[in-house]
């Protein structure tokens, strides 16, 4: 524990504003520019900003919206797609200046502050180190938010979830007298804090308090030298992209290449096998999108690389019945050009900045049925803004137990995001009705979410919905929060009990505290 803390509320804190940094109000010309996150369909209703510079200055920030009792909510890179930090009333504490990427020898680790982006951390860590770790393909994301959701990327399947290298994280939390401090939690069982670090490795951002930096290293690494002390990043990275046009493609071929693409990943999805080092994705447009879509990605040093990515392709396409469009398998990139220039996750069309996301996790193939019910909605004619994406997961991701972090999504095989995006605000209520249309429908047998089963394994904070806690949207009885979070959601409720008592960080879908 840090001694960086606030008084309680009363007359003489009130008297006493502490927070000495930037703050941003409506009388501000900066002020507009400040409300919107990557999802522009929400905007924060909130009466300030506050930009800290440092974790001293988010105590005060906290303390200071405490003692005029208002809402605390929190933005590292402002990627949510479900606008937990656009609220109405209360403060906002804008991270994005708090963005070291540096190597603490004391703990032997490397220290990311919250608002780093993806793309700072790939470039920090890979220039002054040549490591990397497993994180996402959307560089613009804000690394606070990302880690503590369970983010994952290409190399996730080879070197497993980013959680797993969590070994220690700094909250700004408050008690139950109105306090805030700021704590440092370890992955040391022997830390009385230590279920606030375990808290972090999946629980989510905006549950428990402010995370003003986290501590990175391999787990079980014993080195003082910072180059062995993360996975080496590599040097070359393989695409592969075979394509197919949706002028051609029939429902019977749709449900061929869906049944052999998650067969691929059945059968190559256990820790260490060869097909681990192999990310892929399939991704299927609304028929108006014009194109069907399998990709592969690895790294080019990896034994084998080229064979088994001309394998993948052989077997996700033998079946289809329809000569692809396009099929490339040689494009090799110096790795951290392709990771990070242009920037990758960013939309092609900035305008394009309305979203609505769902998820799920597979640990079976579709059914043929749901692949059927997918084809019908995407098939359809006119033009709709709807996209299927299964993304590759599973591999040492899935050598770890369920309740040793707070991800308990730890034997899928792959990632389905269901994505709708579009530009004008006219479009909102046709658009998200397109989406819950597909999703509820795909998953049909099970009130219209993935619970989890032996087919699917529940969804993925990091691409939040409310619907899932809508009963209107979500039939099957169960809670959100198990779709989420499964068995691990108690000792979560626990946490938010002993260091957010008070409930000051919430949201649509947050931690709750214990009935």
């Amino acid at each position: 524990m840090t001694d960086t803390e606030t008084r309680p509320p009363g007359p003489a804190a009130a008297r006493t504003p502490s927070y000495a940094g930037s703050v941003i109000t409506a009388a501000d010309p900066r002020f507009d520019s400040m409300l919107r996150g990557y999802n522009q369909r929400f905007v924060a209703g909130v009466d300030r900003v506050y930009v800290p510079a440092d974790t001293r200055e988010v105590v005060a920030a906290v303390g200071d919206a405490l003692v005029a009792g208002k809402r605390v909510t929190v933005r590292s890179g402002g990627h949510g797609f479900e606008g937990s930090a656009a609220t109405d009333g209360g403060v906002l504490i804008d991270l994005s200046e708090m963005n070291e990427v540096s190597f603490d020898p004391e703990r032997r680790a490397f220290a990311l502050q919250p608002g780093a982006t993806i793309g700072d951390v790939y470039r920090r860590l890979y220039k002054r180190w040549g490591v990397t770790l497993p994180a996402g393909e959307g560089t613009e994301v804000g690394i606070g938010g990302h880690l503590t959701g369970g983010g994952f990327g290409p190399l996730t399947r080879r070197l497993g979830a980013i959680v797993d290298y969590l070994c220690a994280v700094e909250v700004v939390v408050v008690d139950a007298d109105g306090r805030a401090r700021a704590v440092v939690a370890t992955d040391d069982p022997g830390d009385p804090h230590h279920d606030l670090w375990w808290a972090h490795t999946g629980g989510g951002g905006g549950n428990f308090g402010v995370v003003t930096r986290c501590w990175v290293r391999t787990p079980g690494a014993t080195s003082t030298d910072p180059r062995e002390l993360l996975p080496r990043a590599p040097v070359r990275w393989r695409n592969g992209l075979i394509g197919w046009s949706w002028d051609t493609m029939t429902e019977d071929a749709f449900v061929r290449l869906l049944r052999d693409v998650c067969g691929w990943f059945e059968r190559n999805s256990e820790p260490g096998c060869a097909g681990a080092n192999l990310t892929g994705f399939f991704a299927a447009t609304h028929r108006s999108g014009g194109m069907i879509v399998v990709g592969s990605m690895i790294d080019d040093d990896v034994p084998g690389a080229e064979q088994l990515t001309n394998d993948f392709f052989d077997e996700v396409s033998r079946n289809v019945g329809i000569e692809p469009v396009t099929r490339n398998t040689d494009e090799v990139v110096p790795w951290l050009y392709f990771f990070t220039f242009p920037n990758r996750g960013e939309p092609g069309d900035i305008a394009t900045r309305r979203f609505k996301l769902k998820s799920a996790y597979l640990r079976r193939a579709y059914t043929e049925q749901q692949s059927r019910t997918a084809y019908r909605h995407l098939a359809t004619d006119g033009e709709k803004s709807l996209n299927l994406i299964l993304i590759g997961y599973g591999g040492q991701v899935n050598a770890v137990a369920p309740d040793s972090t707070a991800i308990a999504q730890r034997d899928s095989i792959l990632k389905a995001a269901y994505l709708s995006a579009w530009s004008d605000e006219r479009d909102d209520d046709a658009c998200i009705a397109d989406l819950r249309a597909l999703y509820h429908d795909v998953y049909a047998e099970t009130g219209g979410v993935p619970v989890p089963d032996e087919d699917n394994d529940g969804a993925y904070i990091n691409y939040p919905d409310r619907d899932l806690a809508d009963p209107a949207w979500n039939t099957s009885g169960v809670p959100w929060s198990t779709l989420y979070y499964k068995d691990n959601y108690p000792r979560l409720q626990r946490v938010k009990q002993r260091y957010d008592p008070r409930n000051e960080f919430h949201h649509a879908l947050s931690i709750e505290l214990p009935a």
